[in-house]
């Protein structure tokens, strides 16, 4: 069942047009959520990030968009595909309703949410190989429009057809200073030695919520030091480990770049604490 707007329908009705601006322009946001046991991970990070969203693309939010009547629609449409009790993956896409040209007749909105089952209800290591490269065709403009997470992913598109292409697991994008900002589906984080670093917001990575997390977790781990600081793509070769982070698959280690072969003992140990700090939500 998909629910959209707040009504339950069947897969496959047919709900949607072409006047849709999603469709048209990329004029929509999504948030990519875990859900397990019908418990939400990170609920209130993920509706902040919707909220501030919403207002950066000038889309007005209707009075009913509480955290209280989201969640309740999200177990509404878990509910009703009999997932209560599953590891789940949400998607919550909001969009401008139709009508206008570039310019909007309406800053009215709508929202769908789908619910598919996910195979773990915790985070795992997922311990075969994961080779990426570097997608060097197009760029990321470090702006703020890159840091939401909207329809507008043509790049990652590209980057995912390129790793198929080519045999590689992932690809890591690249802003227009051609500096490593991230993977085309997840957040980036490098280790040397004692310290791990990401790339801040301002190089135009995703706004990341499990990114969040583990930079707070990061920061209360002895022996560990945090920092947000621009990764050039020279430094990925003599880095220890690279991760790659987003609320569904957790952590991900990259164990090949090119000629160079990683550990993942601090992702082992952020593992740990990511599920330990899940639990608690």
């Amino acid at each position: 069942m998909i629910n959209f707007n707040g009504q339950l329908l069947e897969n496959n009705a047919n709900f949607l047009n072409g006047a849709n601006r999603g469709l048209r322009y990329g004029d929509a946001l999504f948030e990519t959520i875990r859900v397990v046991n019908n418990k939400i991970f990170f609920w209130e990070p993920h509706y902040l990030r919707l909220m501030a969203s919403m207002r950066i693309l000038r889309m007005d939010i209707p009075m009913n968009f509480t955290m209280e009547f989201l969640q309740q629609q999200i177990e509404n449409t878990i509910e009703n595909n009999e997932l209560q009790d599953q590891a789940v993956r949400v998607r919550f896409t909001v969009f401008r309703e139709n009508g206008g040209l570039y310019t909007p007749a309406t800053n009215n909105v709508l929202y769908i949410i789908e619910a598919k089952k996910i195979e773990n209800p915790f985070y795992v290591l997922n311990t075969q190989p994961y080779e990426v490269e570097l997608f060097k065709d197009h760029y990321v403009n470090s702006g703020l429009l890159s840091t939401l997470k909207s329809n507008n992913k043509i790049v990652n598109v590209l980057a995912g057809i390129f790793a198929k292409e080519n045999g590689y697991d992932n690809c890591l994008l690249v802003n227009e200073h051609k500096n490593v900002i991230e993977a085309t589906n997840g957040n980036l984080f490098l280790v040397k030695g004692h310290t791990v670093k990401t790339p801040p917001i301002t190089e135009g990575c995703l706004n990341g919520v499990l990114r969040k997390q583990l930079i707070d977790i990061i920061e209360k781990t002895e022996g560990l030091e945090i920092t947000e600081a621009v990764i050039s793509p020279f430094e990925l070769q003599k880095a220890d480990e690279l991760f790659l982070t987003n609320v569904i698959s957790g952590i991900t280690s990259i164990t090949k770049y090119r000629k160079k072969l990683y550990t993942n003992e601090v992702a082992k140990q952020l593992l740990g604490r990511l599920n330990a700090k899940a639990r608690l939500i």
